[in-house]
């Protein structure tokens, strides 16, 4: 894996991983319940007392989210390279439900763990995490089309 692919999947994750969040932002304001996962992780790395900085305690749900965000990015990439599934709107749809359900999955475990209580819809949040990565999905393969046209552009005309 040289250099340009391995900036195209840390733009590629960022952007999707942002605009998941901003699905789960908008879901959780529309439907009035908590369903922001940074904030979630927050609250999980709070009941660990893992972090004893109020400064970066904040930050540590986001950066996890990125960080699992690159790592599904990744996951795609080597299945598309791999040609164990196409690029194709199915098989786009196939990982984000497969995502959803490994997502719903690590929820479960994490609130397991933390004993988590809060006062949430937990099946809400489950139904909403699995049309996020769904989205997430849509979003990897629409920016990973878009990437393979610039990549070559970029490997083209400007060297590195």
């Amino acid at each position: 894996m040289d250099i340009y692919v391995i900036i195209e999947l840390l733009l590629i994750s960022i952007g999707a991983t942002s605009a998941m969040t901003w699905f789960s932002y908008v879901m959780s304001g529309s439907f009035r319940e908590l369903y922001k996962e940074s904030i979630l992780l927050n609250f999980a790395l709070e009941r660990t007392h893992i972090s004893h900085s109020q400064r970066y305690e904040e930050k540590w749900g986001w950066l996890i989210h990125y960080i699992v965000g690159f790592l599904f990015v990744l996951g795609y990439h080597i299945i598309w390279v791999e040609n164990i599934l196409p690029v194709s709107l199915l098989s786009t749809l196939l990982l984000g439900v497969t995502s959803g359900v490994v997502g719903i999955f690590s929820w479960i475990f994490i609130f397991k763990i933390t004993r988590y209580q809060a006062p949430i819809d937990f099946n809400g949040c489950y139904i909403q995490l699995l049309f996020a990565h769904v989205f997430f999905a849509l979003i990897v393969a629409s920016f990973a089309s878009i990437s393979q046209i610039l990549l070559i552009l970029v490997k083209n005309y400007i060297a590195l």
